[in-house]
């Protein structure tokens, strides 16, 4: 593996980070196991056999320098609240660092939705990308139908940048072996300052409630 696909812990006041082992298997499955109803266009896997499959595959896909897996935990806690990654890692040589990448594969337990935790997850992940990686730019892609992930990246201040029609596979329950629309989003290097300084305020604003 690339040594610069090994990312340590990236810690922040109400989210951390952690790189996905088989360990979480268990507490991946408690957090899925709350309300699923936002799940519709994201497989989250329900059950320990699913998951620990799901885990092991991501840990593949990193050593092949696909993807880098995270859990995502509540800081505050230390209670495994979902995951999320770094993925379409695109660079010019194999040993090189990425001039690209995406953010995805990303899901919260019902409880941490709308808590301040995927704006800090988004910070942290785009912060690495753009400070270690000097990546150009950063894409965040959903299911074209799911407005509310939409609406979600928006409030993040990234750029939408039109649909991409047939792209991938649905990830939606019934629809297995079906082609999906995404919409796709870009935060570039050009943007990143601006976006950042949005970000901050807004979990300015989080850790306000929570005072």
């Amino acid at each position: 593996m690339n040594a610069a696909l090994h990312i340590p812990t990236l810690t922040g006041h109400l989210v951390r980070l952690d790189p996905m082992t088989l360990d979480a298997v268990d507490d991946l499955v408690s957090a899925a196991s709350e309300d699923r109803s936002t799940y519709g266009y994201t497989r989250v896997p329900a059950t320990k056999s699913a998951m620990s499959a799901h885990v092991e595959e991501m840990l593949e896909f990193w050593a092949s320098g696909e993807c880098v897996p995270f859990v995502q935990v509540e800081a505050k806690t230390g209670r495994v609240v979902g995951a999320t990654r770094f993925l379409t890692i695109r660079r010019s040589l194999p040993e090189q660092l990425p001039f690209a990448v995406e953010i995805g594969g990303t899901w919260l337990a019902a409880s941490a939705q709308r808590s301040g935790i995927n704006v800090e997850a988004k910070l942290l992940l785009l912060d690495y990308a753009f400070s270690a990686w000097s990546v150009g730019r950063v894409d965040i892609k959903t299911d074209a139908r799911n407005e509310r992930t939409r609406e979600a990246i928006e409030r993040l201040g990234a750029t939408f940048e039109g649909v991409l029609r047939h792209w991938q596979p649905s990830l939606a329950v019934g629809e297995e072996g079906r082609l999906r629309d995404s919409a796709i989003f870009s935060v570039t290097d050009d943007d990143w300052p601006q976006v950042e300084v949005q970000l901050i305020a807004r979990l300015a604003h989080h850790e306000g409630l929570r005072t």
